[in-house]
């Protein structure tokens, strides 16, 4: 499965868990982020894992 988009809803806590597990697509300050421009099927595993092990559940991917 070829992942096209990754987001993060309303309701992220910035935990900071998303960019320890990929810090090539998430990017955490007062707020998560997803870094623009990144090839996110190089990263498919991990985005993944990210968004099974987000605490709030706010990461989803298409």
């Amino acid at each position: 499965m070829a992942i096209s988009k990754v987001r993060i809803e309303e309701g992220c806590t910035a935990c900071g868990l998303c960019e320890e597990t990929c810090p090539e697509v998430f990017k955490v300050n007062d707020v998560s982020i997803v870094i623009e421009g990144v090839d996110f099927n190089q990263y498919e595993d991990k985005i993944k894992e990210a968004a099974e092990d987000c605490p709030v559940e706010v990461i989803k991917y298409e």
